[in-house]
């Protein structure tokens, strides 16, 4: 399910120097380029969380002070579609950087993520220069 890394999560969001990440995509491999990129970033790291679907995602960020979110789309159980129209749902989550990265960066998928407070959509596969903009952009916000 989750795997944590870095120091421990569960931290309120001011007690911690660095950022809570949480990546979620069906592939190890890929979970592993973008924990890889986001600790080469230089931006400094809290913790970096792992889940393998959407549903695994949502435990997560019940149980963990999230930063920001990286997702796929096409995942089974629960895709990245249906974890960020939850993620809609729920305020609580509202100041969590929503980013996806997918093969599918057709213009019908970014119509269909359009409402779902998605900040950024990258490419697979993943630079990690893209990785360290996306964590630049969000520690400039904080």
């Amino acid at each position: 399910m989750s795997a944590v890394s870095e120091r421990g999560a569960d931290h309120a969001p001011g007690d911690r120097p660095g950022l809570a990440l949480l990546i979620v995509d069906d592939s190890a491999t890929m979970r592993a380029m973008v924990k890889r990129a986001a600790t080469l970033s230089g931006v400094e790291i809290d913790a970096i969380l792992e889940a393998g679907n959407g549903r695994e995602a949502l435990d997560v960020l019940e149980q963990h002070e999230i930063d920001a979110v990286f997702t796929d789309i096409n995942m089974p159980v629960m895709n990245g579609v249906e974890l960020l129209q939850r993620m809609a749902d729920r305020g609580r989550w509202d100041r969590v950087l929503r980013v996806i990265i997918s093969t599918d960066g057709s213009e019908v998928r970014r119509q269909q993520v359009s409402g779902l407070n998605v900040s950024q959509y990258v490419q697979k596969p993943v630079r990690p220069e893209a990785v360290c903009d996306v964590l630049s952009t969000l520690v400039s916000a904080r």
